[in-house]
């Protein structure tokens, strides 16, 4: 062993031990004062640009639209999706092919999967399913339908077109048919039609045949539904060519006079679909050569069954790629394999339509006051023998003083009233047999002049299942989509509730029934305070509170009233008979309008009554107003309607219909009327609003 080297060893760790004792003594000692910050170093180098970001949607307008579905998985309902067809909600419709959503928000869709069809469900909601108590279907032999496809609603005129494909024509019924009825017209087209426009303003049809050409009629309802083709539209290429094969889609945009059409194609093959514009399309004629022209492998387009403009968006329903296509600012831009702005996923959508805001109408009968412009007022006749105004419903100037319009109803009725769009809905009764029902006449204010009941426009509620035995007055609630039915009758008096888009033998949606059995003649429904209000043939008024509300929560029965109101005078009844009519409520200055027949044997000893606060009266309630006498011509004032402040009255016993001004600030007394007509056996009258 080497000592010399081992001694050096501990020398140097005795060394580093008084180091160490040193440097931890110094621990103890003050900082030093910091020294100068350094300069900064150079910037590092960029690091590697990241992965791109998913595309955010394009920045569509906020909008809802339904889609007609058609595959194994999915037929027979309807997608309800947003601007991005993202979808929101899927109903069960029954039906597969086009669907159109009206202004009254009655939706109406052509189906043939099963039995071929139209069906209608009125009061739409985009969270239910068909409901046949809401709705009726067209369907059966006598309907000629075939395989309805693409549908359009003409509003003014109310009618229903369809594109019927096998049956190779255009089929046209009125929005209020139901069951197996007869077509009011049908238009023999040159090849199979799968879609329609229609241009109401210009009595313009517009079809598209699977031949590749649209076919164009003019004076279609001027006609009286026989038009010729007036013109052939064939998209073309420059030399004069058919560039179309098998159009499917159509839209017609009227403030530019343009057309959009959609292509197929060879149905098997999912690449070869087009779109089309074509200008000044009412005038087109011939070989047209397209403004614009979409096809090739970019579009995404193979089978484009239907399309629908949203401003200058268009929206395809392509069922070979399953997808819902948007192609924004459709009129401009070049032509080619231009791909859509959005493209998502959809399984085999046969159609799509947008769903449009809902402009809310107020009722004729909800409106006493308000100063405003009236199209004429309704009178129906109910004389006790049948004669040559059994059945009629006749149209009156504002003043009384013309007769502007008249309609046979076919059979005795009782009273008339109408929706916000026209349409009338007629109670009956037949005494023999102790049955009642109602006639939903369509567009009945308008366009029915000279007309009759017709199964291919208009279509029945009746059979036992209505409860209906007796009705007399009813009042309508268009954005409800109800009408309510006073039905007389002895055994089961009742208000009875039915919308007036079921047809047949349906109950209702539900039954008001007055305590201890009163019997109501007639009623009015008050939609601002949710109140429905009953006079009764005992002299008083039922009023029932939070009627739609309770329906809506599932009653279908509501017995004995909220309140009852008995009209006084200074305290004291109205001596017997006392018998109440007709009635209206003017919410706006809280006041009801009733009429007292009295005795129906006596023909000089009919009043009128104004009952103010109406909204909470009860029981006993002094009238504002009380007109009665011989110059008031009162007998039998079995219906009664304000409107602008004046009241329509119709006096049956005494053959007239009267109008007293400024009611609800008349005088009492035996006041004579400031209009009238004489008129056989008036039985209503219903003010007529000017839309």
């Amino acid at each position: 062993m080497d000592l010399s080297k081992t001694s050096q060893r501990n020398i140097k760790l005795s060394l580093l031990a008084t180091a160490i004792v040193f440097s931890l003594s110094a621990c103890n000692g003050d900082d030093g004062v910091d020294g100068v910050n350094g300069v900064d170093g150079a910037d590092g180098a960029d690091g590697q640009v990241g992965a791109p970001g998913q595309d955010g949607s394009p920045g569509f307008p906020s909008a809802t639209f339904l889609v007609a579905n058609n595959g194994d998985s999915n037929r027979n309902t309807v997608s309800v999706v947003d601007q991005n067809a993202n979808v929101l909600d899927t109903l069960s419709t029954g039906a597969n092919e086009g669907l159109v959503l009206s202004q009254s928000n009655t939706f109406i869709q052509a189906g043939d999967s099963d039995l071929p069809l139209i069906r209608s469900f009125c009061s739409f909601s985009a969270n239910d399913d068909y409901d046949a108590n809401f709705g009726h279907d067209i369907t059966g032999s006598a309907s000629g339908l075939v395989n309805p496809k693409g549908i359009v609603f003409a509003e003014e005129a109310g009618l229903i077109m369809a594109a019927d494909f096998n049956g190779q024509r255009v089929t046209v019924f009125g929005g209020q048919a139901a069951g197996n009825v007869a077509p009011i017209a049908e238009l023999v087209t040159s090849a199979p039609p799968w879609d329609l426009a229609f241009d109401e303003a210009a009595d313009r049809l517009f079809v598209a045949l699977t031949d590749g050409t649209v076919a164009v009629y003019d004076d279609v309802t001027a006609s009286d539904f026989a038009p010729t083709v007036t013109r052939v539209i064939t998209p073309s290429d420059a030399d004069g060519n058919q560039i179309s094969v098998n159009l499917h889609g159509i839209v017609y945009e009227p403030m530019s006079n343009r057309l959009v059409l959609s292509d197929v194609g060879d149905a098997s093959i999912a690449d070869d679909g087009q779109l089309f514009v074509i200008e000044n399309a009412a005038a087109a004629s011939g070989a047209v050569e397209p403004t614009r022209v979409v096809a090739g492998a970019s579009t995404q387009l193979g089978n484009p069954v239907d399309i629908t403009l949203s401003g200058s968006d268009l929206r395809v329903a392509e069922k070979s790629n399953d997808a819902i296509l948007v192609f924004s600012n459709i009129f401009n831009g070049d032509s080619g394999d231009i791909a859509p702005t959005l493209s998502t996923p959809s399984i085999k959508p046969e159609s799509i339509a947008e769903v449009q805001e809902i402009t809310s109408r107020v009722d004729s009968s909800d409106d006493g006051i308000t100063t405003m412009p009236i199209a004429g007022l309704s009178v129906s006749s109910n004389p006790s023998t049948a004669g040559d105004s059994t059945g009629a419903v006749t149209q009156f100037s504002a003043l009384l003083s013309s007769q502007l319009k008249s309609f046979d109803s076919g059979m005795s009725i009782e009273s008339a009233a109408y929706t916000a769009f026209g349409d009338g809905v007629i109670t009956f009764d037949n005494p023999d047999t102790s049955t009642g029902g109602l006639l939903v006449v369509n567009r009945l204010s308008s366009s029915r002049d000279g007309m009759t009941y017709s199964d291919s426009y208009d279509h029945m509620i009746v059979g036992a299942d209505t409860g209906l035995i007796a009705p007399k007055g009813l009042d309508i609630s268009t954005d409800d989509g109800l009408v309510f039915v006073a039905d007389v009758n002895e055994n089961t008096p009742a208000v009875r509730v039915f919308s007036p888009c079921a047809s047949g033998n349906v109950a209702p949606l539900l039954t008001l029934e007055a305590a201890n059995g009163a019997r109501p003649w007639d009623v009015d429904y008050d939609p601002a305070t949710d109140s429905a209000y009953m006079a009764l043939t005992n002299g008083t008024v039922a009023v029932f509170e939070e009627v739609v509300r309770r329906l809506d929560s599932g009653e279908s029965v509501i017995t004995g009233e909220d309140r009852l109101i008995v009209p006084t005078s200074g305290g004291v009844a109205f001596a017997a008979p006392t018998n109440l009519h007709g009635i209206d409520y003017d919410s706006q200055s809280d006041s009801l309008v009733v009429s007292d027949v009295g005795s129906a044997a006596d023909a000089t000893d009919g009043k009128i009554y104004v009952i103010p606060g109406a909204k909470t009266a009860q029981g006993q309630t002094d009238v504002t107003v009380n007109i009665a006498g011989p110059a008031s011509l009162l007998g039998n004032p079995v219906d009664l309607m304000l409107s602008n402040g004046h009241v329509y009255v119709a006096e049956k016993s005494n053959g007239a219909v009267l109008r007293f001004d400024n009611i609800l600030n008349a005088n009492s007394g035996d006041v004579a009327p400031d209009y009238s007509v004489s008129f056989t056996a008036p039985e209503s009258v219903s003010v007529l609003s000017l839309y």
